[in-house]
């Protein structure tokens, strides 16, 4: 028999004298954590199979049970850490790539939380939300250069199509199946009303909502899961997914056991098959041949949606992007490398990218030098984590933002990254019916409306503490930011002052 070099990253604390047996946490566990001893009628739990997803907890009605990180060590080692030696364990016995879920959570610096915003004192007055105008709303799209006007001095519009938002946040690309068909009806939902949009991800749009199509992103990426014309003019946007923040420079993975019923058709795969995109588009090789497949997408719609072309961050962003918006695309989203996925692997989502916060600023400050920086909005995600981070990444030149981790933590997600097991115990990463039942759409748009609302009202308490009653001019404003513990080097790339100055 092998040996099994692997000791359990978490242990099942229960209170035995609290414990009453209920087996609420059997049933409620979806990984086999839990079981009755009928002989000594007691709950035993394997801890070897916990991932930390607070479930048990959160329904035991006596509160006996709490999940503690695991003791157990290595010897200590600054090079060959406790968590590299497994990973070198868990290859050995596979030979398989590691694979991971959500956000990159390694220790890296989180350039938000090295920004302070400015406000407004004595000579530059403050204003109060609550009882003067504050405009959160957003247009996503070209704008033109200059004001144009007719012979009898009328404004000439001729806006390409716009998306507008009552608030600079959207819900991020998450598709059907990576996410159950609860959790794409609770963002659809609120998405609506919200009035801001939600995108559907690379799964294609299951039929039953095609009725928020006002309120969709409809996503064509590399695999073209699901893609037809019903679907493209389903949605008021639609988005090339060039990149993505938790895995640049690779395609797409969503493994077999997730493509089922409905799943499996409205992608239009067979069930039980893996849906791998691959890494290129296979028709795009360059900005020339970007621009045809925009072109193509504007003309199957007649014209009348807006093309979001979206690219991860990496080093050389800045070039991409400005390609990006002459390739007649009408919005760049950037996704940092802090952003979530359903499944990555693990080398590519920890080491390959860079922060939101560094690419903003760059792609932001290189289309003003150029001189196109109408030509296209920025819509920026990958860790977006409440509205301070919103009201930093409009300051530093978005328009808007994408939220999704954000937003699956509102529906009950507590993080513990293991999304591409399929076994999530909220109903959140799962197609198994048992378990996608427990995320009740009703109760989920509620609260991820009741975050947005929050997080607007905060937007506006820190713009009228800016004395700024816009988000347009907020947009770009990088005199409202000020850096603190950051070299020379981040506070130019970022272009803002340190503290003080």
């Amino acid at each position: 028999m092998a040996i099994n070099f692997l000791y359990p990253d978490y242990e099942v604390v229960r209170d035995q004298t609290k414990c009453i047996a209920c087996r609420v946490c059997e049933r409620q566990c979806a990984n086999g954590v839990h079981m009755l001893d009928e002989t000594l009628n007691l709950m035993k739990s394997d801890d070897a199979k916990c991932v930390n997803c607070h479930r048990c907890v959160s329904l035991c009605p006596t509160r006996a049970l709490k999940i503690v990180k695991t003791d157990h060590t290595f010897k200590e080692n600054a090079n060959w850490t406790g968590e590299t030696i497994k990973e070198v364990y868990r290859q050995a016995a596979t030979g398989g790539v590691l694979l991971s879920s959500m956000g990159n959570p390694k220790p890296y610096p989180v350039y938000w939380d090295k920004l302070l915003i400015n406000a407004s004192q004595v000579t530059n007055p403050s204003i109060d939300p609550l009882r003067e105008p504050m405009e959160t709303r957003v247009y996503l799209g070209k704008k033109p250069g200059a004001i144009q006007r007719d012979q009898n001095g009328e404004i000439i519009c001729n806006l390409t199509p716009q998306l507008e938002l009552d608030v600079p946040v959207m819900f991020s690309a998450m598709s059907y199946g990576s996410i159950s068909y609860n959790a794409h009806e609770s963002l659809a939902r609120a998405a609506r009303a919200l009035n801001t949009l939600y995108n559907t991800g690379e799964g294609g749009l299951h039929e039953d909502f095609y009725e928020y199509s006002a309120n969709t992103i409809v996503q064509v990426a590399s695999g073209r899961f699901g893609v037809h014309k019903d679907y493209l003019n389903a949605g008021a946007a639609i988005e090339i997914k060039m990149g993505q923040g938790a895995k640049p420079g690779i395609g797409g993975h969503l493994p077999g056991q997730k493509i089922v019923g409905d799943v499996s058709r409205t992608r239009m795969i067979p069930e039980g098959s893996d849906a791998i995109s691959p890494a290129p588009h296979h028709d795009i090789y360059s900005i020339e041949d970007l621009r045809q497949l925009v072109y193509s997408l504007k003309e199957a719609t007649d014209y009348q949606k807006p093309v979001i072309v979206k690219i991860a961050a990496v080093h050389n962003v800045a070039a991409i992007a400005s390609g990006v918006a002459r390739s007649g695309a009408d919005i760049i989203a950037i996704d940092g490398f802090r952003g979530g996925t359903g499944a990555a692997p693990t080398r590519i989502r920890d080491n390959v990218g860079i922060p939101i916060e560094l690419a903003l600023a760059s792609v932001d400050q290189r289309l003003r030098d150029e001189g196109i920086r109408n030509n296209v909005s920025i819509v920026v995600g990958g860790s977006i984590r409440n509205s301070a981070d919103v009201v930093k990444a409009v300051a530093l030149g978005a328009d808007a933002v994408y939220i999704a981790t954000g937003a699956l933590l509102a529906l009950g997600c507590h993080l513990c990254r293991s999304c591409q097991a399929g076994k999530c115990n909220w109903g959140i990463a799962t197609q198994e019916p048992e378990l996608v039942k427990r995320l009740n759409p009703d109760i989920g748009s509620e609260r991820l409306v009741n975050l947005i609302h929050a997080w607007q009202h905060e937007i506006k308490e820190m713009m009228g503490g800016m004395g700024i009653n816009s988000i347009e001019a907020l947009k770009g404003n990088r005199l409202m930011l000020r850096g603190i513990g950051l070299n020379e080097k981040e506070l130019g790339i970022l272009g803002v002052k340190y503290a003080g100055e």
